[in-house]
């Protein structure tokens, strides 16, 4: 079984236990927070992946965490669950999956939107206005640069990705010179 298909598991029964009790927002920023400290601290990582490492100990050193961080009962609930079962490693892609599901419940698409260098407000309302054309729905865009696209911009929304990117144009074309 992949990661996608795991951390979807994993955020689809986060998302139905944390919309009956109404907490989902605390829910949310917990894991961010958790996920955060686990990927600044090499030797957490370290511990929570190692094979070598016997499963009692990592729990000791989760259930030290949740003594000291103090989470909700459900967030340390669910990071017991992940360490029993060896699935913390995945605790970054569960919550972005987890998010995306709190938002599809909600009625708001979250898309991804990568451009070659900061786009000005005026673009941005301009992408936020189409993309709600396009989806039909309220769209949440998170904004990244990435100079290696070097023009255009590539946008994600869900598992669908509209490539417009000035450096994907150039490696088509690449390929259809060397082709021909």
């Amino acid at each position: 079984m992949n990661t996608e298909t795991i951390a979807r598991r994993y955020a689809i029964a986060l998302a139905d236990v944390v919309t009956k009790g109404g907490d989902a927002g605390l829910i949310k920023g917990e894991l961010a927070t958790w996920d955060e400290m686990i990927k600044t601290n090499a030797d957490l990582q370290s511990v929570f992946s190692s094979p070598a490492i016997q499963h009692s100990a990592k729990e000791k050193v989760l259930e030290t965490l949740i003594a000291k961080a103090s989470p909700s009962k459900t967030t340390a609930n669910f990071l017991r669950v992940l360490v029993k079962n060896d699935r913390i490693g995945e605790l970054a892609q569960i919550r972005e999956r987890f998010e995306e599901e709190l938002a599809d419940r909600s009625g708001v698409v979250v898309a991804s939107v990568v451009s070659a260098r900061d786009l000005p407000e005026s673009e941005k309302g301009a992408f936020q206005a189409n993309l709600e054309k396009l989806t039909g729905r309220k769209v949440e865009i998170e904004y990244g640069v990435d100079p290696e696209i070097i023009g255009g911009v590539v946008t994600r929304i869900g598992s669908t990705v509209y490539d417009s990117s000035v450096r994907t144009k150039l490696d088509n074309l690449r390929e259809e010179l060397a082709t021909a």
